[in-house]
């Protein structure tokens, strides 16, 4: 009668089939009442599906097998998939070769299972493992769910113990041999003596993860089975614990204390906290799909349950390059961020590794970590490394070697798992990065003030990446001040900017201000190799994401750029308006009998002066006026802007005529020989009059002319259109001379008046200048230039598109003495 039990069921070739077989499994062992089994079968199940599925690809079938009868009763497990020429290489196999061919290899098989191996058909491929779990006489009670716990093993007589001390020099020769090993192995002191340790050791690997002999003896300390050859050729199963002397490299010893495996107790230390609860949590982390942050958090604190020591990482390999950084940890890891030191973590290195004492070999990576010794466990994926799993302790010498097989089971099991969901989240966060980057490029562009890309780029950061965040700026002298800070909880902003320090006394990049719980981080804000000061954050969390911390460097990087920009420009708007200042008069002289007013509106946003200019100033006894438009705009016509004013000025006080001093400047603009820079000039003299206004003298150099507004409301222009400044040396200007009466307006006005366009009409067609002016009777000059001005704005929907300059003059009564000037 056959009383084996059996259940099957199949799967896709999908990165879901792990799972699902997981559940499978632990469904059956539920039903057959094996629960106690179910831990290492559902670990065990998910190795053998996962390799099949990275592999094979094809379609999967699970196969639950329990001889309850058997002697002892055992338990098999079988997955089957359709990819015949795929192979799983032998046990002896050299570990590189293993990963080249199976990528993951079978190490957990060989450390839970009593037997695992691999059939072969013409079609199919089957990959097995077999559970023993108690003797026969308790197979119907462990069938029926009753567990049988199995027998302790038995002590070997104390009498035949012998603890071999053998002491073996840097090259691995036996320097010394104590009478024990000689009890022990049969080999006398003075024939061991002298001999290669590699001699008297048969060293064979254990799992795809073992070192050789020598890796072996160039650790610190380890703990192990072997055997050894006795005297008379035989081999003896033994016990080993080693150790290895500090100093230099020709100086170390290795020190061996050996006994035979039946003695193993003598010198074995306590079991590796990895199978149960370990074992448990991975497995429960692998049978649900959460998300990435949530699934490398679980994975560092099972490796610090795991290790036993006071730190645990999960590193991550960078989207470029050979970087690995933190993505998470346990323990005491506050304040690590961004990369490791990438001494001991390289894609290249395939295998796991204790370090005793990190101050001898990579004192950066041991200062970053605050720690002395390490164990690490690559992530690998299809033969790549991918990251690495990372237990640390303060003290030296914590970790031995057999937890690397614990920690390397564990790097094995989450490794896929890491990488999908990683892959997902990276090209979420890409995604994300961008539009983040972006939004904060569109917010940042165009702002010149420095306070403001400050107080931005603080509130960008909070509450998506941080906590609270503060903005140290250095201005060009190098000094450096607190321009902002932000906290999720406005309230706390005060308190914040109390706590932190106003000008930092330690250098901007360390990370050593302890502000509340949080862990605080700088990031420098550098651009074409200047500081212009740093990005602070503190955040609740203890480690900062690669990811993050790439995403913040764009972000400072960006800052600093518009920080710059922002220097830059102020340092030129500064330069502009000084040198700006001088192409307009500080103010315009007032004079009895006449009133004035000006109304000056570069085009250009940003600038003081522009192509159009004015000017009225005393000469002796009577007033000079200008007021002129430079062809074109921007700096080179605010420079002919300048030499016009001043030269005008400069002939005036020489008593040059009116059509002299336009027959100089003409000169003077063709000597400078700049190519298409004409002038347009309206030039006069006001002398005052007894009887009250004005006579005026003037003239018009290709400009607009002048109008008159009489008392009664009539407006004419009052001179005759002339040649432009800039033209031709022969040419000769005339002047023209009318009275102007008290109550009687001169408005003088450029071309950004008289053209403000409106679709195909301008403001001047069918003399709509003068009519605006016949309104304007009985204002004073400042009314007259205000209505001029708003009715310039208002005629058109478009912003007005060239410089515009009016100058309005208003004779009066004259004035009795003592009666105040107008101004």
């Amino acid at each position: 009668m056959d009383t084996t039990r059996v259940s099957s069921t199949g799967f896709d070739g999908t990165p879901h089939a792990p799972a699902a077989a997981r559940r499978f499994v632990r469904q059956v062992l539920g039903e057959w009442h094996l629960g106690h089994l179910a831990e290492d079968a559902v670990l065990l199940t998910s190795e053998l599906v996962t390799n099949a599925v990275v592999h094979a690809g094809t379609g999967i079938e699970l196969t639950c097998r329990l001889d309850a009868h058997a002697a002892p009763p055992r338990l098999e497990i079988e997955v089957d998939d359709h990819h015949p020429t795929r192979t799983i290489p032998a046990t002896g196999s050299p570990p590189g070769d293993a990963m080249a061919t199976s990528g993951r290899g079978l190490a957990l098989a060989g450390l839970l299972a009593d037997a695992w191996g691999v059939t072969y058909s013409g079609t199919a491929k089957r990959v097995w493992v077999r559970m023993e779990f108690a003797d026969g006489s308790g197979a119907h009670e462990v069938a029926l769910g009753t567990p049988a716990a199995a027998p302790a093993a038995a002590a070997a007589p104390v009498e035949t113990l012998h603890v071999g001390v053998i002491v073996a020099d840097f090259d691995g020769r036996v320097v010394s041999w104590n009478p024990e090993a000689e009890a022990l192995l049969g080999w006398p002191s003075e024939q061991a003596t002298g001999r290669p340790l590699a001699e008297l050791v048969a060293w064979r690997g254990h799992g795809s993860y073992s070192l050789s002999l020598a890796d072996t003896l160039n650790l610190g300390r380890w703990r192990g089975e072997s055997r050894m050859r006795h005297r008379d050729g035989r081999l003896v199963p033994v016990y080993i614990s080693h150790l290895r002397t500090e100093g230099r490299a020709r100086d170390r010893r290795a020190i061996w204390m050996v006994v035979a495996n039946d003695h193993r107790y003598v010198l074995a230390g306590p079991p590796a906290p990895l199978r149960r609860e370990p074992g448990r949590r991975i497995k429960d982390l692998l049978d649900r799909d959460r998300p990435l942050a949530e699934v490398l958090d679980t994975i560092a604190q099972i490796v610090h349950t795991s290790s036993g020591g006071d730190a645990s990482y999960v590193l991550l390999r960078g989207e470029s390059g050979n970087r690995f950084g933190v993505a998470a940890g346990a323990g005491a890891t506050a304040g690590l961020v961004g990369l490791v030191a990438a001494g001991l973590f390289g894609v290249d290195r395939t295998a796991p590794a204790v370090v005793d004492d990190l101050l001898a070999g990579d004192v950066a990576l041991a200062e970053q970590l605050r720690a002395r010794s390490l164990v690490c466990a690559p992530l690998r994926v299809s033969g790549e490394v991918i990251g690495y799993l990372v237990a640390a302790a303060a003290e030296p010498g914590r970790f031995d070697q057999e937890l690397t097989v614990s920690l390397q089971h564990i790097a094995d099991q989450v490794a896929v798992t890491v990488q999908r969901e990683r892959t997902a989240e990276q090209e979420r966060a890409h995604r994300g990065r961008l539009s983040f980057l972006a939004e904060a490029g569109e917010l940042l562009a165009g702002v010149h003030d420095e306070e403001l890309i400050a107080a931005l780029t603080a509130q960008l950061v909070v509450p998506k990446i941080a906590n609270w965040a503060a903005v140290y700026l250095t201005d060009l002298t190098g000094m450096t001040r607190l321009a902002h800070v932000w906290h999720t909880e406005e309230r706390h902003n005060a308190a914040l900017r109390t706590s932190l320090p106003s000008v930092p006394q330690a250098t901007l990049g360390e990370i050593s201000w302890p502000v509340g719980a949080e862990s605080v981080l700088s990031f420098p804000l550098l651009i074409q190799g200047r500081s212009h000061g740093a990005l602070v954050i503190g955040r609740v969390e203890p480690t900062l994401p690669l990811e993050v911390a790439d995403l913040l460097a764009d972000l400072c990087r960006l800052v600093a750029l518009n920080l710059h920009t922002a220097m830059l420009y102020t340092r030129q708007a500064t330069t502009s308006r000084v040198l700006q200042r001088s192409l307009l008069p500080m103010g315009v002289a007032t004079m009895p009998g006449l009133e004035s007013a000006v109304v000056y509106e570069p085009a250009e946003e940003g600038a003081d002066v522009g192509g159009d200019f004015y000017d009225l100033f005393t000469v002796g006894d009577h007033w000079c006026f200008a007021l002129g438009d430079v062809c074109g705009s921007g700096p080179e016509a605010a420079a002919v802007t300048g030499l016009a004013r001043h030269a005008v000025r400069l002939l005036a006080k020489e008593h040059y005529t009116v059509a002299d001093i336009l027959h100089r400047l003409n000169e003077t603009l063709l000597e400078e020989n700049e190519e298409g820079r004409f002038l347009s000039l309206l030039c006069g003299e006001l002398t005052p009059l007894p009887q009250g206004g004005a006579l005026c003298t003037i003239a018009s150099a290709g400009h607009p002319p002048p109008l008159l507004l009489r008392a009664d409301g009539e407006v004419r222009a009052v001179a005759s259109p002339q040649l432009l400044l800039g033209i031709e040396y022969e040419a000769r200007f005339f002047v023209e001379t009318f009275e102007l009466a008290p109550g009687e307006v001169l408005l003088c006005v450029t071309d950004g008046v008289t053209e403000r366009r409106d679709g195909d009409r301008l403001l001047d067609d069918d003399d709509g200048l003068a009519r605006l002016l016949s309104g304007c009777t009985g204002l004073s000059a400042h009314a007259v230039a205000e209505r001029v001005r708003q009715a310039v704005d208002s005629f058109g929907p478009e912003p007005v598109g060239d410089d515009v300059a009016l100058l309005v003059l208003r004779a009066t009564a004259t004035l009795r003495a003592g009666q105040p000037v107008n101004r």
